[in-house]
């Protein structure tokens, strides 16, 4: 697949850009003050697969969650989420913040951005501009007269441009709005004028169900144009469902290359006689706790005995339902019949059967 060219930017451990995997982050919920609840949060997200969390820091004091999460044995690179206040950032880089996300419509004066520019070159500390509807600059609402497109992307190119200036160059940009399509058309404006990496996402979308579709939408559709390298599915859920379901995205996307289980399954219908979704979430609770060795295996779940192999034919594996029964198949070749209640262990068996031969380990 086609993937936009971008620069790399080291956060910590993680690579953003060029050839790197596109990576899934999060944003902790709990005050940064509460050092524990905060700590087992991010260890929570890290757990999940999250590869970055991002903390909201509004006080100086607030920057000590960093050495005390590393002490903690949090692994993954944690971002300093900064507003209004430049001084912030600069305590957020001593206490080892390993990212500083700033907005350009409220940190305030120049010399300001200069100051934090200066101090992450100096500490090797990527900055992440962050732009959303919400808070962009007077001079520019007055310009375009609301949030558009081109208003998003002229700040985030803006505030790149005044960085570049003081020779700071790790710079990731976010363009996120709270309407799906003024978030696609920015990143892809951005996208034509830079070689950023670019860090997506939808601001304010919701639940973890309306929330999910509008990210899917706008993050899914910039993905498969070749355009992100690190997303964000923000949800008013708990921060470990946004991991669930940025997985899901770059899955759906094609831009998920960490292996695992792909899981096809058809929407029932009347020709159904199994209990198909009992069936399918059975299944899908086995199947993702299979190590798969790094590959990619699309299983289908399929509910009627006739059409599920041919409907599947592209599957690695799968299971077709009938009358209490069904059958358990391997690239569109039927296999044994299998009693209905059998048939998640019986699709499961198969499936570590052919890994182990695969790996050359007799016992499975």
């Amino acid at each position: 697949m086609y993937r936009h060219k971008t620069r790399v930017v080291q956060v910590g451990n993680l690579r953003i850009g060029g050839e790197a995997p596109v990576s899934i982050q999060s944003m902790t919920n709990i005050p940064a003050r509460e050092l524990e609840g905060t700590t087992a949060q991010i260890l929570a997200l890290e757990k999940m697969g999250c590869e970055i969390v991002r903390m909201a820091v509004p006080t100086v004091e607030d920057a000590a969650i960093f050495p005390y999460a590393k002490a903690k044995g949090c692994k993954v690179p944690l971002v300093a989420d900064i507003h209004f206040d430049y001084r912030i950032a600069l305590e957020s880089l001593r206490q080892g913040a390993d990212k500083i996300r700033i907005n350009p419509g409220n940190i305030g004066e120049a010399w300001k951005v200069e100051e934090v520019a200066r101090a992450c070159g100096a500490a090797g500390v990527p900055v992440r501009i962050g732009v959303n509807s919400g808070s962009l600059d007077q001079k520019l609402l007055e310009k375009y007269g609301s949030p558009t497109p081109e208003a998003l992307a002229e700040s985030a190119l803006g505030q790149a441009e005044m960085l570049e200036k003081y020779g700071f160059h790790d710079i990731v940009l976010s363009i996120k709005s709270s309407t799906v399509a003024s978030m696609i058309e920015a990143c892809r404006i951005v996208a034509k004028a830079s070689d950023y990496p670019i860090h997506l996402g939808v601001t304010e979308a919701g639940d973890s169900y309306s929330g999910l579709v509008k990210n899917a939408i706008g993050i899914g559709a910039l993905l498969t144009e070749g355009i992100g390298d690190t997303i964000r599915v923000s949800l008013t859920a708990d921060p470990t469902e946004e991991i669930r379901a940025a997985r899901e995205i770059l899955k759906a996307s094609g831009r998920w290359e960490k292996g695992g289980v792909n899981i096809i399954s058809c929407p029932t219908c009347g020709r159904t006689e199994i209990d198909l979704i009992a069936l399918q979430a059975k299944c899908k609770a086995m199947l993702e706790t299979l190590d798969t060795h790094g590959k990619t295996l699309n299983v289908a779940i399929m509910g009627c005995v006739v059409n599920g192999p041919g409907e599947a034919r592209e599957a690695d594996y799968g299971l077709a339902g009938g009358k209490g029964c069904g059958l358990v198949f391997r690239k569109g070749k039927p296999g044994e019949k299998v009693p209905e209640e059998d048939l998640p262990k019986a699709l499961l068996t198969m499936i570590r059967d052919d890994l182990a031969a695969e790996s050359g380990d007799c016992h499975g």
